[in-house]
């Protein structure tokens, strides 16, 4: 049941809201907030029912676990606790890969792995890891049990982010006075729902062929310089609207209920620089694994060669947790590389305090053509596959044309004006204060405020544009039927 096909906009989501409406007004919070764990329970097993026990068996036991540590700080509690955590994840998402690499080394047949990967493992598997930590640490409030399970399964985030932290989510879920949804969220909660449901079935979906005909072609043949460049592009902006649009859905839909999730997803291709790039990109995991895997490596407290090793160990993981391939490695490497760059750059050019524009612009052209060679690998379904569009990319071999027309190229120039010089969800609704923004990622909205409301948010402007854009994605979603595509980050 996605966010954009007609079961959720038509069905599910009514009846959640109107029960959880009809448990706060009438009964208590308590009440709504059970309904709310019972809905989101009910959505998880929409996708395969037999993983929810897998689901409800590992936020049994990490609260188990957490109400045990809040009593005793018990180093091999902790380690107990991690251990089932990355177990859970290293069987269900890892355990295939590794078979078949050691199959491949040593060229014998050890088993036939089959296994399923349930949906959402790596995103509550990250968010309960966070919640161990910081309650050995001291940094985490205990919880009572319905308040954590909701905080694990909610469901506008459960599937694919952000990843949540116990700390900014707990008290909105533990707050008796939430009866209802405030009338000042109303107004964001739909937009950020209208705007994300037209980037995916609109301009995600709609670009998403254009990127699979140049990739599918990569697999037996070189494509053409051109065809290359497009088809890159194509799945960069694909990915970009696509998370982009999962990210203000899950907003808009926990805005109906009263809560406020993380930030996520903020232009990132509007980043000057990589740094700049990852305050941007899926914000949550970045945060994850600054605090989770990096600042516990020893970050930059030892400085030179050890604190860039520990850089890029930490992209690796961030790279390997997107998916269990070499590809997705490699992806999170250059990562690591260009990180490790622009780190190196900056040392020998410090940031000034205001930068030009020219250089600006020559920074965010860079940035987008590293974000973009990244993407091949990330997109290939393996080397072979990279390697050809690469060579096709750079004129290497003379490739075999794919795509015809001139439309294809108009449809790509046109989003990225969008992705360049449009307001993007937080701009148009930041006023209502719609997301929480943690310090860390208030750096990357300095260019919102030179940005006047009554420039982006008139009714006279919003109320027609959004009602088109709602009518036009509910158009498109009717005519596509079951035919709907998943989100990108459903995968990972």
């Amino acid at each position: 049941m996605l966010f954009s096909s007609v079961e959720f906009m038509f069905v599910f989501l009514p009846a959640t809201i109107a029960g959880y409406a009809v448990f706060a007004r009438l009964f208590s919070v308590r009440s709504a907030t059970v309904w709310l764990i019972a809905a989101s329970l009910f959505f998880y097993a929409y996708w395969d029912a037999a993983l929810l026990t897998l689901l409800l068996g590992s936020i049994v036991f990490n609260f188990v676990c957490g109400k045990r540590l809040f009593t005793e700080r018990s180093r091999a509690l902790l380690w107990a606790g991690l251990c089932f955590n990355v177990g859970l994840l290293a069987y269900f998402k890892y355990a295939g890969f590794f078979v078949e690499n050691v199959e491949s080394a040593l060229g014998v047949e050890i088993a036939n792995l089959d296994i399923v990967l349930p949906l959402a493992i790596s995103f509550f598997t990250f968010q309960q890891i966070a919640y161990l930590a910081d309650v050995y640490q001291g940094k985490a409030v205990e919880p009572d049990f319905f308040s954590y399970v909701l905080f694990v399964s909610f469901f506008p985030q459960l599937i694919s982010g952000p990843i949540v932290h116990h700390s900014e989510m707990m008290p909105q879920f533990a707050n008796n006075e939430r009866r209802w949804m405030r009338r000042d969220l109303i107004v964001p909660a739909l937009g950020f729902l209208v705007m994300g449901l037209y980037k995916k079935v609109v301009l995600a979906d709609g670009v998403a062929p254009i990127a699979d005909q140049v990739f599918d072609a990569s697999i037996t043949g070189v494509p053409s310089m051109t065809d290359a460049w497009i088809g890159t592009l194509a799945y960069t902006f694909q990915i970009y609207f696509d998370f982009s649009a999962y990210s203000d859905m899950a907003v808009g839909i926990a805005l109906l209920f009263g809560i406020r999730l993380p930030l996520n997803f903020n232009s990132p291709y509007r980043a000057v620089n990589i740094i700049d790039f990852w305050r941007r990109w899926h914000m949550t995991l970045s945060r994850f694994i600054r605090d989770y895997i990096y600042i516990p490596l020893g970050g930059s407290r030892k400085g030179g060669a050890k604190r860039y090793a520990n850089l890029l160990i930490a992209m690796l993981i961030g790279g390997l947790w997107h998916g269990a391939g070499w590809t997705f490695i490699v992806w999170g490497g250059l990562h690591g590389v260009y990180l490790i760059a622009n780190h190196l750059f900056r040392r020998i050019y410090p940031v000034r305090e205001k930068q030009a524009a020219w250089s600006a612009w020559t920074g965010r052209v860079l940035t987008l053509l590293a974000v973009m060679i990244a993407w091949v690998f990330f997109r290939s379904d393996d080397f072979s596959s990279a390697s050809r569009m690469l060579q096709g990319m750079f004129g290497m071999v003379t490739g075999e044309p794919v795509l015809s027309g001139t439309r294809t190229i108009f449809w790509v120039g046109l989003l990225l004006v969008v992705v360049w010089f449009l307001p993007n969800s937080w701009q148009v609704f930041h006023r209502f204060n719609p997301v929480l923004v943690d310090r860390s990622a208030a750096a990357s909205l300095t260019d919102y405020r030179a940005v006047p409301a009554s420039a982006i948010g008139s009714k006279a402007i919003l109320v027609p544009l959004g009602l088109a854009m709602a009518v036009v994605s509910i158009l498109v979603i009717i005519d596509r039927g079951s035919d709907t595509q998943r989100f990108i980050y459903m995968i990972f």
